[in-house]
């Protein structure tokens, strides 16, 4: 009776403002929701560039709308948003990225009111380079014969995780886990999860989705492996350091004119010890790429009379592109890898 007598001493304009004020807050959730999504019900995702935009695609099939912030064309790296890709980022029922590629990407992620993020840069292990682009964690054994190299019981075995560097202030991680069909897997499952959370009523098929995907990463993972196995060199050289997780996982050893990004220059010193590894190496080609500028590749291959050939870093698809996907340009970078070090 005494809670009956409160309640009746509760104002009816404030049981109207309290009913207000929850209308308010439902609309505000249901216009917040129906942003998440596109009007059939497709869940709107946002990825940052192409390797994401893969998985998302892939593993979001049918019931999810996906958007990338770097059109086809665009070096991604240093990548500015327009607000109407922040807005795209603020309505996003789940965005995908990668940290460490696109700096004001990052940032305009990490203030995006987007629900669900999924950030592949947390779904693997990473490799970690000094300010000179030079791998710490190094996948050749520079000097040895093949069965010296197999020869070491305390490495880890294909496909098992290496061990980081430890991360100092005078390192960088190394983003480029896509180019590694076995990490890029790894990437997949936990992308897979991020989907699952997002959108639960649609986990099962997104379960599916994944699952096939990594089937075929696995599938080119072995097709690497054996592919490679038969080097007579294992000494590459691209115009910058992108492919030392694939490097690591195959036994070969990476040498970049540039660092982990492409937009820095050589020294003269660089240079001339690129050439003297050429020749100590037996190296045949320089590799370029298709979405940054081939000129220093060019010039060192000239000067060192070696071929040129592309081994793409797979950052976008674009008309250049040897595929329509990322499964069909990274075996054009096997063939070419292949035949550049005498394994075809």
């Amino acid at each position: 009776m005494t809670v009956m007598n409160v309640r009746r001493l509760i104002p009816a304009t404030a049981v109207a403002g309290a009913s207000a004020l929850g209308l308010v807050a439902l609309s505000a959730c249901t216009t917040s929701d129906a942003a998440e999504r596109t009007d059939d019900g497709r869940l709107r995702v946002v990825a940052s560039f192409y390797p994401m935009q893969y998985l998302a695609e892939r593993i979001g099939g049918d019931h999810v709308a996906v958007t990338t912030l770097t059109k086809p064309g665009v070096e991604p790296h240093d990548l500015e948003l327009k607000p109407r890709q922040t807005a795209e980022l603020n309505d996003a029922g789940l965005i995908v990225s990668l940290r460490g590629v696109q700096p004001a990407v990052d940032k305009a992620i990490e203030q995006a009111a987007a629900p669900h993020k999924v950030d592949a840069a947390d779904l693997t292990e990473l490799r970690h380079f000094d300010g000179s682009g030079h791998d710490h964690d190094h996948g050749g054994h520079e000097g040895e014969t093949e069965e010296e190299h197999a020869g070491h019981a305390d490495e880890p075995a294909h496909g098992e995780h290496e061990e980081p560097a430890p991360d100092t202030g005078d390192e960088a991680a190394d983003p480029h886990v896509w180019l590694d069909p076995a990490k890029y897997a790894e990437v997949a499952e936990g992308v897979g999860a991020g989907f699952e959370k997002a959108d639960p009523e649609n986990a099962a098929d997104y379960r599916r989705n994944t699952e096939a995907l990594v089937a075929e990463l696995t599938a080119l993972d072995a097709e690497f492996e054996k592919g490679l196995e038969k080097a007579t060199t294992r000494t590459f050289i691209t115009t910058h350091s992108a492919f030392g997780y694939l490097a690591a996982r195959y036994g070969l050893e990476q040498e970049g004119i540039s660092g982990v990004g492409p937009e820095s220059e050589p020294s003269p010193a660089r240079i001339k010890e690129l050439q003297e590894i050429a020749k100590k190496d037996k190296v045949t080609t320089v590799f370029f790429e298709t979405l940054a500028s081939d000129r220093t590749a060019r010039t060192l291959a000239g000067d060192t009379g070696l071929a040129t050939d592309v081994l793409d870093p797979l950052e976008g698809i674009t008309d250049k592109s040897r595929g329509d996907d990322y499964l069909q340009v990274m075996r054009a970078n096997l063939a070419a890898l292949q035949k550049a070090l005498g394994a075809s």
